[in-house]
C-alpha cells in the first residue's frame, strides 16, 4: 500500500492508523503548500486532490477519510479497529464522522481558508470566529462522551485517529481543550503508532 499524505494535515490520522495495523506500506509526502496536489502527478492518481490517498495493493485507489479508515478496519479485523455488532459499529462511525465533517469541515476549514466562506476579507474575522465556536462547541460535546472512557468507543477504534488530528490542530492554534479530551490527546500521544508517525511526519506535538 502507499498512502499519499501532507505532514500535520488530517492524511496524519490514516497515517497513524496505518502504523497501528503494522502492515508494511508506502508514505509518500505531498507539499500542499506548494500546490504539489494540483499537479497532474498527483491529479492522475487523486483528481480531488485530496490527502489523505490510498493505492492498495491492486493499484486501485481510494479516498476519503471514512472510507479509508473503514476499509482498513474492515480489512484488518484482528486489530478490533471498528466494533462487529451493528451498534458499536454505528455509533464509532458517527463519531468519526462528527469529527470530519464537523469539526474539519465546518471548524477548522473556517480557520484555515475564511475566503471559502466569505469573498470579502473584511468578513474573514468574523468567519474566523464562527469556526472557532463551532470546533469549541463540538469539544464540549466530545468531553461528554469521553466521561469514563480512554477512548470514544471505550477501546481504541478509528474514531480516535480522527479525533487525534483535530486535537493536534487545535493545539496549533492555541484552542483549549477540556478536560476530558486534552487527557485523550495525551492519551493519544503515548501510543508507539503515534509517536513514530510524528517523527516520520517530522512534527512536534
Amino acid at each position: 500500500m502507499k498512502l499519499y499524505y501532507s505532514p500535520g494535515a488530517c492524511s496524519i490520522g490514516i497515517h497513524v492508523l496505518l502504523n497501528e495495523i503494522g502492515k508494511p506500506f508506502e508514505a509518500a509526502r505531498v507539499d500542499l503548500a506548494a500546490r504539489k496536489h494540483f499537479e497532474p502527478e498527483f491529479t492522475s492518481i487523486n483528481p480531488k486532490s485530496k490527502v489523505p490517498t490510498l493505492v492498495r495493493d491492486d493499484g486501485s485507489v481510494l479516498t476519503e477519510f471514512p472510507a479509508i479508515a473503514t476499509w482498513l478496519a474492515r480489512t484488518n479485523a484482528d486489530k478490533k479497529l471498528l466494533a462487529d455488532d451493528p451498534e458499536g459499529m454505528a455509533r464509532t462511525l458517527e463519531m468519526l464522522d462528527y469529527v470530519v465533517a464537523t469539526i474539519h469541515m465546518q471548524g477548522f476549514s473556517r480557520l484555515f481558508r475564511p475566503a471559502n466562506f466569505a469573498p470579502s476579507e473584511s468578513d474573514h474575522d468574523a468567519v474566523k470566529g464562527r469556526g472557532r465556536e463551532m470546533i469549541e462547541k463540538a469539544f464540549a460535546i466530545i468531553d461528554e462522551k469521553l466521561k469514563g472512557k480512554d477512548y470514544l468507543s471505550g477501546a481504541f477504534s478509528i474514531a480516535d485517529c480522527a479525533l487525534f488530528y483535530v486535537e493536534l490542530w487545535a493545539s496549533r492554534f492555541k484552542i483549549p481543550l477540556p478536560a476530558n479530551v486534552a487527557a485523550h490527546f495525551e492519551r493519544m500521544k503515548a501510543r508507539p503508532a503515534v509517536q513514530k508517525t510524528l517523527q516520520a511526519e517530522g512534527l512536534a506535538a
